[in-house]
């Protein structure tokens, strides 16, 4: 793989960040995760728009226009022959002390590594995934704004361990209100009686998902009704169905919450529809990678 650093691409092997870089010592950076289907970069104006407002809400000047931004992660996957895979994009606040003080940093660095994912197994996607609510609740606004896409990713690993250990393929963590806010990784669903309901952004505890958002546009198109309202774990475990969204995950039913069986156990009609069209829409759609 080439891994492209600060306007230069190097090989896996040779590709190499300092160990003084502030995103290595205190996560002081913003990240994405973006997918290419089909030869096309998926959303990609909105993944950079998204890195922008993060590092725009911790003070961090990304050295490059978001033209540029857009043109690096497109060559990345040019330069490694990709069609269908992923990159991580990485915005570090750059080489500094070894103390907290990010103004001895000099100049942010841009790291973009290219790849495949897969976040879950291809047998959690026909089974659907049990899932548990876990202690680790979601940072508070006023703390660290889950909103803000950074590299200190603590809070949701911490969650992930909980839900592995109590034996859950994926953790549910609330609010400070203790409502749901959303997975380790992912925005959250479910669907009663044909209508989709997913907790608000004005909830201030959970990323303004990319693929949420589509998927509550395609939800719209296909004559469902949708709502951003508070979900208790009372009305997850009252639910037909639930399924959780992210660029990494896509779309994936959760059939178990906490012990309990969610509709019949599988994957239900809705969820399975709005992956066809999420599937046929990411085929269509998005930057070209090749001319």
């Amino acid at each position: 793989m080439k891994i492209y650093i600060d306007g230069n691409f190097f090989d896996e092997k040779t590709a190499r960040v300092s160990v003084f870089d502030h995103g290595l010592l205190y996560g002081d950076g913003v990240f994405e995760g973006i997918r290419a289907y089909n030869g096309r970069v998926f959303k990609l104006a909105e993944h950079i728009e998204r890195l922008f407002s993060s590092a725009r809400a911790i003070l961090l000047k990304i050295p490059l226009s978001r033209k540029d931004m857009m043109k690096a992660v497109v060559q990345t996957f040019r330069r490694n022959k990709i069609r269908d895979g992923y990159v991580r994009l990485v915005v570090t606040r750059g080489i500094g002390s070894l103390g907290l003080n990010p103004y001895t940093c000099k100049r942010p660095s841009v790291i973009i590594i290219a790849d495949k994912i897969q976040l879950y197994p291809a047998e959690l996607y026909k089974r659907g995934l049990n899932i548990i609510t876990v202690p680790t609740a979601r940072n508070l606004h006023s703390a660290l704004d889950p909103a803000i896409k950074s590299l200190n990713y603590l809070n949701n690993i911490l969650a992930k361990i909980e839900a592995i250990n109590g034996g859950g393929d994926e953790a549910i963590m609330l609010n400070a209100q203790g409502f749901v806010a959303e997975c380790t990784g992912d925005n959250i669903f479910l669907v009663k009686r044909g209508h989709l309901s997913t907790p608000p952004l004005s909830a201030g505890a959970l990323l303004h998902g990319i693929t949420r958002a589509v998927v509550m546009e395609l939800a719209r198109q296909n004559g469902l009704s949708v709502s951003e309202s508070d979900v208790t774990r009372y009305d997850l475990f009252n639910a037909d169905e639930c399924f959780l969204t992210g660029t990494g995950a896509e779309i994936i039913a959760a059939v178990k919450i906490d012990g309990r069986i969610i509709g019949n156990g599988r994957p239900g009609p809705v969820t399975a529809r709005l992956t066809r069209r999420y599937h046929e829409l990411t085929k269509a759609s998005g930057e070209p990678i090749f001319d």
